[in-house]
């Protein structure tokens, strides 16, 4: 898809990040291509469900969520492949060793920035749980609680508009992966070349995913939406076709500005404090300094204050849900990080990076 808006494109356009990694392509087996095919189909499966989700916002916290599960099920039919392929990574090309390494310190530093943001905003929440006990229908929403409220609402407003500073290197990290979407060829490896195939399409939807969650939370006026061309020689390409036109379709009708704006769900909150401080606000006593109402504006305030209760209630279920499945990723990730400098040890192999060539030194202690 290539929509442009104002005249210009949207989304960054890739062509094949494979060129010439098939093209001499050594003997594959029957068994081989059968783990192949149950890969690529449990990940078409997968983008499947994703779009299949019901929500009519992609970047909601629910969606979001599934589509973090979605990353540690493939991350995970990743492991059970090489196991299948009888395939360690000892003996790996050095090449896509290194790339290994690096890719999966990006992707530590982007799940990190991510927990930390979905970390600032569940502290936001404090203030919004303390202004709804205040709120208390049981206290008949006496004056005074009510304008206590009204000054930890706005706290709140202040602080939700904020963003963690962790999230802006992801733009750059993203670019960098995008990047790197090239194995080169493959020389004489049938496992190799399943491994490869396997590992680019880990690495699209990876990146794909992420950049959405980035730019939801960052509400970068340049979002880092990407417009992948699968070669259609992949059994995954359709449906990760149809998922990138339905995301990119739904966040061009959502923000046409080209600006994203926070997860639904903080925005629910954000008009339902509007609408409080409207209500709550409409005579008032100058003396006292608290609101003054009359029956029908109370009803209108009860109405307020029982919508900023559910959109409170969502947001905190939301945040909860979203934060471990972050966090279950960031573990699926480290632990493979984790076995793959394990498997190293007295190796010959010297990692590119300083900071792997210091990991690596750590784990031989």
């Amino acid at each position: 898809m290539s929509q442009t808006h104002h005249g210009q494109s949207m989304f960054r356009q890739f062509g094949n990040p494979l060129r010439g990694f098939f093209s001499k392509k050594p003997y594959l087996s029957s068994e081989l291509l059968s783990l192949l095919h149950v890969f690529e189909q449990n990940l078409a499966e997968s983008l499947r469900k994703l779009m299949a989700v019901d929500n009519k916002d992609v970047l909601s916290l629910s969606w979001m969520r599934v589509a973090m599960d979605t990353l540690c099920t493939i991350h995970d039919s990743l492991k059970t492949l090489i196991t299948d392929l009888k395939f360690p990574s000892a003996d790996w090309d050095n090449k896509w060793i290194n790339m290994y390494l690096e890719d999966s310190v990006k992707l530590l530093d982007i799940c990190l920035a991510l927990i930390s943001e979905v970390s600032r905003l569940d502290q936001c929440q404090l203030l919004l749980r303390y202004s709804l006990h205040l709120l208390d229908p049981a206290n008949n929403y006496p004056p005074e609680k009510a304008k206590k409220a009204h000054t930890c609402l706005q706290d709140w407003m202040q602080k939700i508009s904020s963003r963690s500073p962790k999230l802006e290197n992801c733009p750059a990290t993203l670019q960098v992966l995008e990047g790197s979407l090239y194995f080169g060829k493959v020389k004489d490896s049938a496992k190799g070349e399943i491994l490869g195939r396997a590992l680019y399409g880990l690495k699209v939807v990876t990146v794909f995913i992420c950049s959405l969650l980035v730019a939801a939370f960052s509400g970068h006026s340049k979002p880092l939406l990407l417009n992948f061309d699968v070669p259609r020689k992949f059994t995954w390409a359709v449906a990760f076709t149809d998922l990138q036109a339905y995301v990119n379709n739904e966040i061009l009708n959502l923000f046409p500005s080209g600006k994203v704006a926070s997860p639904r769900e903080v925005e629910a909150v954000r008009v339902a404090v509007e609408q409080f401080t409207i209500s709550n606000h409409v005579n008032c006593n100058e003396e006292a300094l608290v609101p003054v109402r009359n029956s029908t504006q109370e009803e209108g305030l009860q109405e307020t204050v029982s919508k900023l209760i559910k959109s409170a209630e969502e947001l905190d279920g939301g945040l909860d849900l979203l934060s471990k499945q972050v966090n279950t990723f960031f573990k699926i990730v480290l632990t493979g990080r984790d076995a793959l400098l394990n498997t190293l040890r007295g190796s010959d192999f010297a990692p590119q990076s300083n900071k792997d060539a210091n990991l690596k030194a750590m784990n031989l202690k």
